[in-house]
């Protein structure tokens, strides 16, 4: 044989040394660059390690297990109460006595050159000023509309904040922005990176859920979604009435030894599969089937108010009689004693170690009809969200317990005039460069009114907030920093404030 001829096992044994070279050999080099990566900071532990221990010891941890935060916050839990459609901050939160005195005037050209509007016509646009007069209430003399009496009796625990903007114009985007800090699809929402940084303490109970009243917002199931996370940190709706998670009983006749035994196989089958391919999403289903099965009972003990009192169900307004002949905006069924019975069911899950809750009521959408349609929903809300205040104090649960009021967007200053005609409407179109929002508990100030805006009610003067530093101070609150509260996707660690966001230490009581 010549130098370069070689027999048929010699061609099998270089083969063979090919095949370990480009499978075993880069296989290790792919470890050693993880492991060079990680001691650089370059690449999270958790990335280059996989495994954890709960899986070497042959069980699934828990998604939802409690978690440590990064260091120590005062708040446990949130109830983020959020009013789809953009309540008017004019006519609710923020005074304006100029725009008053200049009801019925236009705005100089210069003001409305570079300004987007959804259906305002620019060239006949006149302002309007509010029909409802403001008081002063607590010891702090908070402003607020004659619309929330009640909210102005526990004004000394709320924090104001009248300085919010953001860049979107429109209501999905905008709740979007508001839920998950960027207007776009597919990302986690706070309830999801809050669940996610920090589990749950409730075992009987899903870590996120989301009650809803009214009409439905815009952006539906989107703003309760888990993005690219695994769906274990997706909220989960619960109904105020009737089964509270529909599907969640046994049909008849299926004993409940039969049930077990049913997941019992079915868990089996998808640790086998998970052990396979380690597949979050499949961890996340077998936390799911399993917490859906301890549901079974504390669901249905959750939504039953036989052990509440009579007083505290009459401070909630659960009994209010529906304003009579009203078809608008906001309502859907017995709405006032929904949307009561929802904010009391908030309490319930937070004392049963629910993290998050999401209390989602549409809609504020007020383009037109606001003496009619703005008392109403003002009426919904102020008793029920002032008594959940009170509530959460007189337990000594207020501290721990971050309520917010948001929204996605504010009104504008200037009237609704679809139709181009040159006169004051009776409603106000989206507003993306001013709003407010309320807050209390949580380790926040009370009493405090933060950020101003112009005479009229139209740019942030004073202490501008972005949606994002929203974001920043309530995950502080929590004891995350929101700088490493990351979550690697499609090769970028993502955030809940993404590229922005700074925490706002005037808040912090």
């Amino acid at each position: 044989m010549t130098p370069f001829q070689s027999s048929a096992s010699e061609r099998q044994a270089a083969h063979v040394r090919r095949e370990f070279l480009t499978t075993t050999a880069s296989g290790l080099g792919m470890a050693a660059l993880g492991s060079m990566l990680t001691q650089d900071g370059m690449l999270s532990r958790a990335a280059a390690e996989p495994i954890n221990a709960a899986e070497e010891s042959g069980t699934i941890a828990n998604p939802l297990a409690p978690k440590p935060p990064h260091f120590d916050g005062p708040a446990k839990a949130c109830i983020f109460i959020f009013m789809a459609g953009a309540p008017s901050h004019i006519d609710l939160f923020d005074d304006k006595p100029v725009l008053k005195e200049r009801h019925g005037q236009p705005l100089p050209d210069s003001m409305l050159e570079k300004v987007r509007f959804a259906f305002i016509k620019k060239e006949n646009a006149l302002l309007q000023g509010s029909p409802y007069t403001f008081q002063k209430h607590g010891e702090c003399g908070m402003q607020l509309s004659e619309l929330l009496p009640h909210l102005g009796g526990v004004a000394d625990d709320l924090l104001l904040v009248r300085s919010l903007h953001t860049e979107q114009f429109n209501h999905h985007p905008g709740q979007l922005m508001m839920q998950c800090g960027r207007g776009t699809f597919g990302l986690p929402t706070m309830g999801s990176w809050l669940t996610y940084g920090l589990g749950s303490e409730s075992q009987n109970l899903p870590g996120y859920v989301v009650l809803t009243s009214g009409r439905g917002s815009s952006g539906g199931a989107t703003l309760w979604q888990s993005g690219f996370m695994p769906s274990t940190f997706a909220g989960v709706p619960f109904r105020n009435q009737g089964e509270p998670v529909l599907n969640l009983a046994n049909p008849s006749g299926l004993p409940l030894e039969l049930q077990r035994q049913s997941l019992d196989v079915l868990r089996a089958a998808n640790e086998q599969r998970y052990a396979e391919v380690r597949d979050p999403e499949i961890a996340a289903r077998i936390a799911s089937y399993e917490l859906a099965y301890r549901m079974q009972t504390a669901a249905p003990e959750l939504i039953d108010l036989n052990t509440e009192s009579q007083a505290t169900l009459d401070a909630y307004g659960l009994n209010r009689a529906e304003p009579k002949d009203f078809d608008g905006r906001g309502k859907q069924g017995d709405t006032y004693h929904s949307f009561a019975k929802n904010c009391l069911l908030a309490r319930r899950m937070v004392e049963r170690g629910v993290r998050f809750i999401n209390i989602v009521y549409a809609s504020w959408d007020h383009h037109s009809n606001i003496p009619k349609e703005l008392p109403y929903n003002s009426g919904c809300v102020d008793q029920p969200i002032a008594a959940l205040i009170r509530d959460l104090k007189e337990r000594g649960m207020l501290d721990s317990t971050m309520v917010v009021w948001g929204t996605e967007f504010g009104r504008t200053p200037l009237g609704e005039n679809r139709g181009g005609k040159r006169e004051v409407g009776t409603g106000r179109d989206h507003h993306p460069y001013s709003f407010s929002m309320l807050m209390a508990g949580g380790g926040l100030k009370g009493g405090m009114t933060y950020g101003a805006t112009d005479e009229i009610g139209w740019h942030v003067t004073e202490n501008p907030v972005h949606v994002n530093d929203l974001h920043a101070t309530m995950l502080h609150q929590f004891g995350l920093d929101h700088l490493k509260l990351t979550y690697r996707f499609q090769g970028r660690d993502f955030r809940l404030t993404d590229v922005g966001g700074k925490i706002i230490k005037d808040w912090i009581a």
